[in-house]
């Protein structure tokens, strides 16, 4: 069987059992702050699970995109050393939402691997939970006598909370689990030695296949368990692995899953894989690997970038960098060769890739260039600090190569293990630490369990239409952020809009009892809408009158729709290439980040501004409805890469024929309310990505005002009607007088320099030149050079050093048959000059130079040179 055949048959034997085979969810995570990445299948239903938001369909079925390389679930050393462990994967699997539950999970988990896929009996091994004493949890005997029906009972092995109680993280969901292993060694080797005792015991062969999670509790923050309010079934299977075992191979790698990609590796370097443990094979398998995640969370919406989810995504590329320029010896961009490869394999499952094919593949190639220019750099760097090193590499060093040359820690960490040298890593850490602090300061939130207040099925979100609402409070918690205390509390009924696709949260008041709460924002965590506050009322159980306020709702309302007529406006201007990758709306800006690969111009800029003040001034009604995904998809609606939609889909429509989108915000009822509109600030973001900064409505009359202001008084101070023209005649009289100086400068530096050459003392038969001199710039010193050499020929050696603006300089110039007895510039500056001057350089053989902090050593340096001559 192929591997599609093998995804197909999972879907619809699941089909088959009453399932609803629903589409991936997005491998970027947006609405739950404890996640960056889907890492699971059931992330997306994780709601379901708590009980916070009920589900339509109570058995699904479908594959899922996941990504293990942060956190808990982090699997990146491990990438290409083995053979069955991958940073991106597809999860296979089932769910029962309070339906089915050990019987029916157990029993279809046998009946699709031995009757559908036809697995051969003798090589599979299940696992049950123990039990755990410390926890006061029970040995899972319902799991144990359900596998009885199936199983010899030599092959139900127990397992430990570590192997057999499957957590999502250090909260949430989670209960005991059942794993199904299988034993692909040889007949002999299992005769040798049975599989039963290589079981989670990290053997290559004998290897975890399926997994039944049964979802019975919810881990709290004091790390208590609570019991679920109803019992699921949440089942995972590593397509890669089933793939594997299915056609028979050893490795993951060597399946119709990669080999296109490794075919397409091989061709384009030259190399040949070897299905070896190599550095080269390795090299082969991270490649192959690290596309797929790179391409397939860049098509969801995370663009490479230098914090959080970005980062992840930049180490990923640049650890497949250092790969192939190290051990495949190939030195120019590759990744981006292979994202059309991926693109046609996976169109039918995951095709967002195919559809965003050339962007994804210029972000990647960007990303990659620009790592390649540092990267040979960074590589040198690290070769003298092994060469230096005794063992050990310090973490001033790790954090210079990190911070300076673009190497995340663990490809230091690799490069480090290859050499068998060790990394200080606490004192690495302690460099990186206030930086970190920062970060962690500015967006970590430190949360409390939940206070139940009342029982509700789910939130309920009104304000589409109501600015107000009486209702009460359904739960509350006391959190930290910033170093600050504040409170979260959720409401029965809500007005308040919690920030989501890119629109910023309500603010306002709840009235509860007789005290006034301030609302500070509004958010979303998976499909609670949580109110931030900083503080709670003495009675929460009171009514609660929860009231938005209008001032910042409104501008914030003309924005998102002007953010509308934007994005139709500049896919008419540029291009249907265009699609939105990001966006900021709220009472005072809206900021719009799009797909296009070069600077707008003035003239796409007014072009873009004049249709959309077109549609404010024509006062198109905007109209929304809601109608189910398909029906939308067809009307035309524009759909966003990397976000989910349910069944049912909020369409916002201002003019059929100019723009039709999908969108969840809150809009203005017709498109004159905007006021007008004008284009602030145009700059790219990341490769292939532009951003447009923008105002409305009294916003931009203010900023028109501002303008005119401005040229008013520019026409003032330069006494002229037309001030354009005055300032162009200015920049003329500017750049002639420029000139001048510049003409005066080199002759004053050509006459100091025959000055010097005259003074030049004999040496070993070496004219000499060591003086400080009296200059502006280190450009200055440069631009001696010429009329020195053309004075001294060819057997000369000058030091030239200077104190400009509190900062050494110096410049080292040696002729051509000086350099040819075997002295380097460059070498000799490195060496013996910039630790003088508590600086760096380098430069060529003849001619190198050096600045540093400390202009005290400037006549040690001349002396240093001269005594080395």
């Amino acid at each position: 069987m192929t591997s599609s055949e093998i995804r197909s048959k999972f879907l619809e034997f699941f089909r088959s059992k009453g399932h609803a085979i629903v589409p991936s969810a997005p491998i970027v995570v947006k609405n739950d702050p404890t996640l960056l990445f889907t890492n699971a299948g059931m992330n997306q239903f994780k709601d379901y699970f708590l009980g916070n938001k009920e589900a339509v369909d109570k058995r699904v079925a479908d594959t899922q995109k996941c990504l293990r390389v942060s956190g808990k679930h982090n699997d990146l050393e491990e990438v290409g050393v083995d053979t069955y462990h991958h940073t991106m994967f597809e999860m296979l699997g089932n769910w029962s939402f309070g339906d089915y539950f050990k019987k029916e999970a157990i029993s279809w988990s046998w009946e699709l691997l031995t009757e559908v896929y036809g697995m051969d009996k003798s090589r599979l091994y299940v696992t049950v939970f123990e039990g755990d004493a410390k926890e006061q949890l029970p040995f899972d005997e319902e799991a144990y006598n359900e596998w009885k029906k199936y199983v010899a009972e030599e092959r139900i092995l127990r397992g430990n909370k570590k192997d057999n109680f499957w957590e999502m993280g250090d909260t949430g969901p989670c209960g005991p689990c059942s794993e199904i292993h299988v034993d692909c060694r040889s007949d002999e080797e299992r005769e040798a030695v049975p599989g039963a005792q290589l079981v989670n015991a990290d053997h290559p062969q004998v290897i975890e296949i399926w997994n039944n999670v049964f979802m019975q509790f919810n881990r709290l923050k004091d790390g208590s368990l609570q019991p679920l309010p109803a019992m699921h079934v949440d089942t995972g299977m590593g397509f890669e692995r089933l793939v594997r075992v299915l056609q028979g191979k050893q490795s993951n790698y060597d399946t119709d899953v990669f080999t296109g990609t490794i075919a397409a590796i091989e061709k384009i370097t030259g190399k040949q894989y070897d299905f070896s443990d190599s550095r080269t094979a390795i090299a082969f398998r991270v490649l192959s690997d690290h596309i797929r995640a790179i391409g397939f969370t860049i098509a969801d919406g995370q663009l490479p970038g230098s914090t959080g989810a970005g980062y992840v995504i930049r180490r990923i590329l640049r650890r497949a960098v250092r790969y192939y320029y190290s051990y495949l010896d190939y030195k120019q961009p590759l990744l981006h060769q292979l994202l059309p490869v991926i693109a046609v394999q996976f169109e039918q499952v995951f095709p967002e890739l195919k559809q965003q094919e050339e962007f994804v593949t210029r972000v990647i190639r960007e990303e990659e260039d620009a790592f390649l220019r540092t990267l040979d750099k960074g590589l040198r760097k690290i070769d003298d600090i092994i060469r230096q090193s005794q063992g050990m590499i310090n973490g001033k060093e790790a954090f210079e190569l990190y911070d300076t040359y673009g190497f995340p820690i663990d490809l230091t960490r690799l490069i480090a293990s290859e050499n068998k040298l060790q990394i200080d890593e606490p004192a690495f850490e302690a460099e990186m630490k206030q930086q970190k602090d920062r970060s962690r300061a500015a967006t970590a939130i430190d949360t409390e369990d939940w206070v139940t207040v009342h029982e509700i099925p789910k939130v309920q979100f009104v304000g589409y239409e109501e600015l107000q609402s009486e209702t009460r409070v359904a739960r509350y918690r006391k959190a930290k952020a910033k170093g600050k205390e504040q409170y979260q509390i959720v409401l029965e009924t809500t007005p308040f809009y919690a920030e989501s696709g890119g629109q910023a949260g309500d603010t306002g008041v709840l009235q509860i009892g007789s005290e006034t709460i301030v609302v500070n924002d509004t958010k979303k965590e998976n499909d609670l809408i949580i109110h931030f506050t900083d503080k709670i009322a003495a009675d929460m159980a009171a009514p609660v009158t929860a009231k938005v306020d209008w001032s910042k709702r409104l501008p914030t309302m003309s924005n998102h729709s002007a953010t509308h007529l934007m994005h139709a406006a500049l896919r008419e201007v540029l291009g249907a290439h265009v699609a939105q990758k990001g966006s900021l709306v709220n009472a005072d800006v809206l900021r719009f980040d799009f797909s296009h690969f070069s600077k707008m111009t003035d003239v796409e800029i007014h072009r873009v501004e004049d249709i959309v003040n077109a549609k404010i001034r024509e006062n198109v009604p905007v109209v929304i409805r809601e109608m189910p995904k398909e029906e939308a998809l067809k009307l035309g609606a524009m759909a966003l890469f990397g976000e989910k939609y349910g069944d049912k889909v909020r369409v916002v429509t201002m003019d059929p024929d100019f723009s039709v989108e999908l969108c969840g915000g809150t809009h203005v009822g017709s498109t004159g309310m905007i006021g007008a509109f004008t284009i602030a600030a145009e700059s790219a973001v990341a490769a292939g990505v532009r951003r447009v900064e923008a105002l409305t409505g009294a916003a931009a009359m203010q900023y028109f005002a501002e303008k005119v202001t401005q040229a008013k008084q520019v026409s003032e101070l330069l006494k002229s009607k037309d001030a354009v023209k005055s300032v162009e005649r200015l920049m003329e009289e500017k750049n002639a007088l420029e000139k001048r100086l510049e003409a005066f400068e080199q002759k004053e530096l050509g006459a100091m320099a025959h000055t010097l050459a005259a003074a030049a003392v004999q040496i070993n038969g070496v004219a000499f030149v060591g003086e400080t001199v009296d200059v502006n710039s280190a450009d200055a010193l440069r631009k001696m050079a010429p009329a020195l050499k053309a004075a001294l020929k060819d057997d000369f050696v000058v030091i030239l050093t200077a104190a400009v603006e509190g900062k050494a300089q110096v410049l080292l110039q040696l002729g051509d048959a000086v350099a040819a007895k075997g002295m380097d510039a460059s070498k000799l500056i490195k060496e013996h000059i910039s630790g003088l001057i508590k600086g760096g350089g380098g430069g060529q053989k003849t001619m190198a130079t050096a600045g540093g902090q400390d202009t005290t050593q400037l006549n040690k340096v001349i002396e240093t040179i001269k005594g080395l001559l």
